[in-house]
């Protein structure tokens, strides 16, 4: 059995443009956050999913519950 966790992808719906605050329109990722992507393990991949989840729920993108 194979114990190597897969990497989380990457959120890039390929909506690529970002805001005047240096956020992705498409992804919600921060310029520095898409940069730094390929470098982060799963675990700080995962944290920089909440805070997408976050921007766009503030910018009303989703529909909250």
């Amino acid at each position: 059995m194979n114990d190597v966790e897969k990497p989380v992808r990457s959120p890039c719906v390929h909506v690529c443009a970002l805001d005047e605050q240096d956020v992705c329109i498409g992804c919600q990722r921060t310029a520095a956050e898409i940069t730094r992507w390929g470098r982060m393990d799963n675990a700080e991949r995962r944290e920089v999913l909440q805070h997408c989840l976050e921007r766009a729920r503030a910018a009303g993108l989703l529909m909250t519950s």
